[in-house]
């Protein structure tokens, strides 16, 4: 990559010697002039051209894309790589993902409210969009103290269809989050389930009123079980390892600017799913309508 660096600032004619880049970057200029001549072999310099749209492929993907994400991107630029020879060259590199998180849980549950049965049952599929949405709260420190983060997914797309932040754990974030996707989406009457945890702000009076009176079909996980609410959680942990983990939050707004631009920026436009069998949720809702 130094090697490469230097190439570079040759190529745009930068007021440097080869002699002065090398000594700051460490290198010598036999090692450059040997590079220099390596990139006359056809299969040196794919080698080049593959450690370049690697480490470009990264730094869009904000840091946080893994060889598998990477591989997926070359291949639809493509490029011709295997996955034993992309992971090589990312650890010659240096370059790696970010390491998962897990999720703790915010919610707790209320004694006195009711709770709706599991009708969701691990199923995280759907046929279609607005069939299936799940739902969840997790909590981001700033300097100005804890925000509470509700955010809304799609089951089809895995896109985030509604979000709020708020500073208070009350039913008013929940039921904020949920009339920002309602909005947004317009789901059909009676055709939509809506799943969550049994924490108080979904199993409170207010939530469920407003998701009977847009006849939406209610389903909760069963009682500390949090694998029943398993794409939610897969999100807030995704979140988390991708964006919140990796700098300090000085201001509330700093991060509600953030969560905006990763949410409906990066991960509901750009960001490569696995479960989506790597494709984005714009493009798979894209496709859907295409063919509908």
């Amino acid at each position: 990559m130094r090697f490469a660096f230097i190439h570079a600032m040759i190529a745009e004619k930068a007021p440097f010697t080869i002699t002065a880049m090398c000594s700051v970057l460490a290198v010598t200029r036999q090692g450059y002039h040997a590079y220099k001549r390596s990139l006359a072999s056809p299969r040196l310099a794919k080698d080049v051209e593959l450690q370049q749209r690697i480490a470009r492929i990264h730094a869009e993907s904000r840091g946080a894309y893994g060889s598998p994400r990477i591989l997926e991107q070359l291949r639809r630029e493509g490029f011709d790589a295997s996955k034993r020879r992309v992971e090589r060259t990312m650890r010659a590199a240096g370059i790696i993902g970010t390491p998962r998180a897990r999720h703790k849980t915010t919610t707790r549950a209320n004694a006195a409210h009711l709770a709706a049965p599991n009708v969701l049952e691990r199923d995280f599929t759907a046929s279609r969009p607005d069939e299936r949405w799940v739902t969840d709260i997790t909590y981001i420190w700033t300097d100005e103290g804890w925000c509470y983060l509700a955010a809304i997914l799609d089951l089809f797309s895995r896109a985030v269809v509604g979000w709020q932040l708020s500073s208070s754990l009350s039913t008013a974030l929940p039921l904020d989050a949920l009339e920002k996707a309602l909005m947004r989406r317009r789901p059909t009457v009676g055709g939509l389930l809506h799943h969550s945890d049994r924490g108080c702000q979904y199993t409170s009076a207010d939530y469920r009123r407003a998701l009977a009176e847009r006849s939406i079909t209610v389903s909760m996980s069963r009682r500390g079980n949090c694998w029943d609410n398993a794409v939610a959680e897969s999100f807030f942990a995704t979140l988390k390892t991708e964006l919140v983990y990796r700098r300090r939050w000085t201001t509330r707004l700093e991060l509600r600017n953030a969560l905006f631009d990763y949410i409906e920026t990066f991960y509901n436009r750009r960001r490569l799913h696995s479960s989506l069998d790597y494709r984005t949720p714009a493009e798979v809702e894209s496709e859907y309508r295409a063919a509908g």
